[in-house]
């Protein structure tokens, strides 16, 4: 079984590695040259892959996520305004407008930092180093970095909730009352930036290679996709605890219960990406309760405004965050 898995990881990475060449050579080179970027062009190889990882990831929840919405809806869609405004930050990240910004600001100033951690005898800490020859095994080494990532992502998201001034930015995430596939990418930049930056110098903690941390991004991504989209579907008892459904996660996003707890404003539950077992080691998995509200308490009961398109709410978020950091230097 472990061969087989092999076998089809290495034709699909063949096949991923032909037409990344293709759409590079054809498109990506000559667009280059043509702005005068003719030095840059391994980062553009490089930038070439995550667009052609975006456009998968697009495919895949246009053929299937969507169509299963329209199946099984949880509610109807009464705000299409506010669905396109996620589509639009969808557009951003998985084009990889996003990591082009991240190319452009800080991917230099965290390659010198290892350089300089490096010179200081600070070494990269690799799963092989634990069981020798795991990295021949490619199906296995994968899902030990999904679950290392996954793992990372249950602590940040609990981060995000814990913290008033990082709260102020995720907010925005909550809220969403629409919920659809689209609404993952629905994040204050500000609030992404901080979590690649996090991600990014892990990946070159553990060491994992750049084709698996892009495969570990995709799949990510995809289920949290899945997770947000706008659909009644139950994993069964068993399903339920191996992988987080769409009914799992929309409990974290109810007013009172995901994102609240004890009467306190933050904490929650149900804080995973991909596995439920963090929540239910963790004590904060929730899965009793059914049916729940979307959005966020002071937006739902007193009417705060979140912004309604792209600019005001990235506005808006900066100006909560302000005003966290203010209130603090009051006391």
């Amino acid at each position: 079984m472990g061969e087989m898995m092999d076998k089809f990881m290495d034709a699909f990475a063949e096949l991923f590695t032909n037409v990344q060449s293709a759409l590079f050579e054809g498109v990506v080179q000559p667009l280059a040259f043509a702005l005068g970027l003719g030095s840059r062009l391994e980062e553009a190889f490089t930038a070439t892959e995550w667009l052609l990882v975006g456009l998968l990831q697009l495919a895949v929840m246009l053929l299937v996520i969507a169509p299963l919405q329209r199946w099984r809806p949880i509610e109807p869609v009464t705000d299409p305004s506010a669905v396109r405004t996620d589509v639009l930050y969808t557009l951003i990240h998985r084009l990889g407008l996003f990591r082009l910004v991240l190319f452009f600001t800080v991917d230099g100033y965290l390659f010198d930092l290892w350089g300089f951690l490096h010179v200081q005898g600070f070494a990269n800490f690799n799963i092989d180093d634990l069981w020798p020859g795991i990295t021949d095994m490619h199906w296995l080494s994968f899902v030990l970095y999904l679950v290392l990532f996954d793992f990372l992502n249950y602590w940040l998201h609990r981060a995000q909730h814990q913290f008033n001034w990082w709260w102020s930015l995720h907010a925005l995430h909550h809220s969403q009352q629409q919920m659809t596939q689209w609404t993952d990418s629905r994040n204050h930049l500000l609030d992404d930036f901080l979590m690649a930056i996090v991600w990014v110098f892990i990946a070159q903690l553990v060491g994992i290679a750049p084709s698996q941390f892009v495969a570990v991004i995709a799949i990510t991504q995809l289920s949290e996709n899945l997770q947000h989209a706008n659909l009644r579907v139950n994993f069964g008892w068993l399903g339920e605890r191996l992988w987080i459904s769409p009914r799992f996660h929309r409990v974290h996003h109810g007013v009172g219960v995901g994102h609240e707890s004890q009467g306190r404003v933050l904490g929650g539950h149900n804080f995973g990406v991909l596995f439920p077992w963090w929540d239910m080691l963790l004590g904060t998995a929730d899965f009793a309760t059914q049916k729940v509200q979307t959005g966020i308490r002071d937006q739902v009961e007193q009417g705060r405004d979140y912004g309604k398109g792209f600019w005001s709410q990235q506005v808006l978020g900066i100006k909560r965050l302000i005003a966290v950091f203010g209130s603090s230097t009051q006391h």
